[in-house]
């Protein structure tokens, strides 16, 4: 998925209720808006990566049903960070009493909240750098954990609070530590 970043800079600052706005009026087209107000449009996923966005999403669903610690998220929800960005992993799951602290329109709208878990997957178009700096984004907001995989590279990056990242070379499988208790994710097929 190609990502368009804009610097806005130059002629406003695009504030929260902007950005808001701008969703409403172009419903069709998938925004974020990084840390420091830049615009991001986001493209639609290839085949490869919608099929693959799915399966493990599909993984996080089922682990989170049998344990009902939390909220599993896909990537068309976008997360009010604390940083001031307004964000969309692949996938991201909160954890349940966080969740409900937030009232209900704050539930429905974009969830002033950083996820405890944010997995991005690499789309072949993808350039590295800028995801990276977005899993830093998310490490920055309050994450406690995060996985960047990227199938280009054979890899996937490990992100920890306080911790330099972790890359592992084509790992059959990730554990979701204390984060996500007794989850445990298959990447062999990724690879």
């Amino acid at each position: 998925m190609t990502a368009y970043t804009i610097d806005l800079s130059p002629i406003l600052t695009l504030n929260a209720d902007q950005f808001d706005q701008l969703c409403q009026a172009n419903p069709d087209i998938k925004f974020e808006r990084t840390s420091i107000g830049e615009l991001v449009i986001m493209s639609p996923t290839g085949g490869e990566t919608g099929m693959n966005n799915a399966t493990l999403i599909a993984r996080f669903v089922v682990w989170n049903e049998r344990t009902n610690l939390g909220k599993v998220f896909d990537s068309s929800t976008c997360f009010r960070l604390p940083n001031g960005g307004d964000r969309s992993p692949d996938i991201a799951w909160v954890e349940r009493s966080r969740w409900d602290a937030l009232t209900p329109e704050q539930q429905r709208k974009f969830p002033p909240i950083c996820p405890d878990f944010v997995l991005e997957l690499r789309s072949p178009s993808d350039n590295i750098k800028p995801i990276q700096a977005k899993m830093q984004e998310y490490l920055d907001s309050g994450a406690r954990l995060g996985w960047l995989l990227n199938p280009q590279d054979q890899q996937a990056e490990i992100y920890r609070p306080g911790q330099p990242v972790e890359v592992l070379p084509a790992p059959a499988a990730l554990s979701g530590e204390l984060i996500l208790p007794n989850f445990v994710l298959n990447v062999r097929w990724l690879w």
